[in-house]
C-alpha cells in the first residue's frame, strides 16, 4: 500500500530515492552543465519531448528536480520550478501572462522589487496595473478589466501584514477565468498552502524560510497544472534564463527538513513578542495577524495554521527615532530577508520598499515609523532583553 506521507515526512524525503544514486543518505549534486546522449536519436527525441531525461542544466538538473517535486508536493501541486531568485520566479510568471497593453491586478501591497517589476512592465510594454484592497467581491470584480491576465496576491502582505481571504479572490477569479498568482513567502508551505484555497500559482522567495540559513538566494514557482508549467518551464524560464545553480538546490533541501521544527519555534516566538510589543508604552502600533484585535484574525484562522514568524510595529516618532531605535539594538542584526536562524529589523521606507514613491508607501500603509521584524530562533528572552535595553535608551534620549 503506497499511502501518501505526512508533510513533516515529505520535508525529509520526498521526491528522492537513494537506492538511485548508490545509496547516497542525502542527494548528489549534479554540477554539470550539460547531459550526453547514448545516440544522436536519443538526442532527437529528447529535445522533441518523447523521451524523458536530462538534456543541459538550464532545462533541468537531477539535483533541482529533486527540489522541485519536493517542493510540489509540498504545496500541493502538480510540479514546481526553481529559479535563482525569488524576483526571477515572479518574473517568469508574469511574462507568462503578460502582452501588450494587459493588464495585472494587485493586492494593496507588494514586495517593493516586484512593484518595480510591474512599473517596468507598464513603462516598457504598456502593461498597467491596479493596486486593491480586495476584501470584499464587490471591490475585487469592480476592479478587473477585459484586459485582465492575472491576479496578483501577496499575504501577509510585506510589511503591512495585511491579509487577503485567498478563497474570496479565487471564487471572483474563476468567474471570469483569470488565473491567480500567491506569494506565499512569509508563510512556507508549513502554515498555508493557497493551491488548497483556489489559487493557480505559489511563488516562494525560498531566500527566506524555505532556505532558513541566510545562505543562498533561490526562487520557487508551483503551479496546479503541470502543462501550464511545463509551458513555464519551456519559455520563461529557458528563455530567460533565471535558473538556480545545483549547489543552491541542494541547500534549499538541507533547509527544508528542519522547516517545520524551525516555524514552529519562529511562530512561538513571535506571539511572545507581539504581546511584549503591544503593552509597551513606546510603541504606537502593533501589526500582526495573530492578535485577536487585529482585522485579519479571522483570515488568519480560516487560512493559516499559524501566524507566521513576521511582526511589524510602528514607534512613536518618526524615521529618525525608529532609525535610532534600530542602532541601538546589539543581538538584533539590522537588515534585510527574513527567515533566517537570526533575528532580522529593517525600515521598510527606506530599504526594501525605497523605490515605492512616498505616497503609494503611505496608501499601502508603510509609514516612517514603521519597523519590519524577522523574528528568528534565539530565545526569546534575550530577544526581548535587546528590544527593552534599545527602547530604554531611545526612551531616556527623548526625555532629555
Amino acid at each position: 500500500m503506497n499511502k501518501k506521507k505526512r508533510f513533516e515526512t515529505m520535508l525529509i524525503h520526498k521526491g528522492y530515492s537513494s537506492q538511485d544514486f548508490h545509496d547516497s543518505l542525502n542527494p548528489p549534486i549534479f554540477h554539470s552543465s550539460t547531459f550526453t546522449f547514448s545516440t544522436a536519436e536519443q538526442g532527437e527525441k529528447r529535445f522533441t519531448g518523447e523521451e524523458e531525461g536530462f538534456i543541459y542544466s538550464r532545462l533541468g538538473n537531477p539535483t533541482v528536480r529533486v527540489l522541485e517535486e519536493r517542493m510540489a508536493a509540498l504545496e500541493k501541486g502538480e510540479a514546481a520550478l526553481a529559479f535563482g531568485s525569488g524576483m526571477a520566479a515572479v518574473s517568469a510568471v508574469l511574462f507568462h501572462f503578460v502582452y501588450s497593453g494587459s493588464h495585472i491586478l494587485c493586492s494593496r501591497g507588494v514586495y517593493g522589487c516586484t512593484f518595480g517589476l510591474i512599473g517596468l512592465l507598464h513603462k516598457k510594454f504598456g502593461v498597467i496595473h491596479t493596486f486593491n484592497p480586495m476584501q470584499t467581491a464587490e471591490e475585487i470584480e469592480a476592479a478587473i478589466h477585459d484586459q485582465t491576465c492575472c491576479i496578483y496576491v501577496e499575504t501577509p502582505i510585506n510589511p503591512t501584514m495585511e491579509l487577503i481571504d485567498i478563497r474570496l479572490v479565487t471564487d471572483v477569479a474563476k468567474k471570469y477565468g483569470i488565473p491567480v498568482v500567491v506569494d506565499n513567502t512569509f508563510c512556507s508551505p508549513y502554515l498555508q498552502n493557497p493551491l488548497e484555497l483556489g489559487a493557480d500559482y505559489v511563488i516562494h522567495s525560498a531566500t527566506k524560510y524555505i532556505s532558513g540559513h541566510g545562505d543562498v538566494i533561490a526562487g520557487i514557482v508551483v503551479g496546479k497544472n503541470k502543462e501550464d508549467m511545463q509551458k513555464i518551464r519551456m519559455t520563461t524560464q529557458k528563455d530567460i534564463g533565471g535558473i538556480i545553480a545545483p549547489f543552491d538546490a541542494w541547500l534549499l533541501l538541507r533547509g527544508l527538513k528542519t522547516l517545520h521544527v524551525r516555524m514552529d519555534r519562529h511562530v512561538e516566538n513571535t506571539r511572545k513578542l507581539a504581546n511584549y510589543l503591544k503593552s509597551h508604552p513606546f510603541i504606537e502600533d502593533i501589526i500582526y495577524p495573530g492578535n485577536p484585535n487585529s482585522p485579519y484574525y479571522s483570515i488568519m484562522k480560516k487560512q493559516m495554521k499559524a501566524p507566521g514568524g513576521m511582526v511589524s510595529f510602528k514607534v512613536k516618532g518618526g524615521k529618525c527615532t525608529a532609525q535610532e531605535f534600530m542602532n541601538r539594538l546589539k543581538l538584533i542584526k539590522i537588515a534585510v530577508s527574513l527567515g533566517d536562524a537570526e533575528t532580522l529589523i529593517q525600515h521598510p521606507a527606506t530599504m526594501t520598499h525605497a523605490v515605492v514613491p512616498s505616497d503609494v508607501r503611505k496608501s499601502m500603509g508603510i509609514t516612517d515609523n514603521m519597523l519590519r521584524l524577522s523574528v528568528g530562533l534565539e530565545a526569546i528572552d534575550d530577544i526581548l532583553e535587546d528590544i527593552e535595553q534599545a527602547l530604554g535608551k531611545l526612551n531616556r534620549l527623548l526625555k532629555n
